[in-house]
């Protein structure tokens, strides 16, 4: 599995936060675009914006990453931002999905 880790550093949480919301809708309108295996926001509480993007194939990941200059576009014009990013591939991920196991039975005929 292949990864895209974006991290931007706001002047402020608030910031952070408007940003997010926009990077979000953004990325969640893309996700069979660009065919996303996982993808995490995470805003720290010092105004930084950390963006985990996994994928299958190393040639989706690269796909997204030559788009990605035109996807922050707007947040780039709206905010003064520093921007890090890089690509690897990821060694060790874990969700646990939340589910319930059990069954309502209605034994009342």
């Amino acid at each position: 599995m292949f990864s895209t880790q974006l991290q931007l550093k706001f002047a402020s949480i608030a910031e952070a936060k408007i940003a997010a919301q926009s990077l979000c809708e953004l990325l969640k309108g893309r996700i069979s675009i660009f065919d996303f295996h996982g993808l995490h926001v995470t805003i720290g509480k010092d105004g930084e914006l950390a963006v985990n993007v996994r994928f299958e194939e190393a040639s989706t990941m690269t796909n997204f990453e030559k788009q990605l200059p035109l996807l922050l576009e707007d947040i780039n014009q709206a905010f003064v931002f520093k921007q890090s990013r890089f690509s690897g591939v990821c060694v060790l991920a874990f969700e646990r999905e939340a589910m319930s196991t059990s069954v309502a039975i209605d034994t009342q005929l």
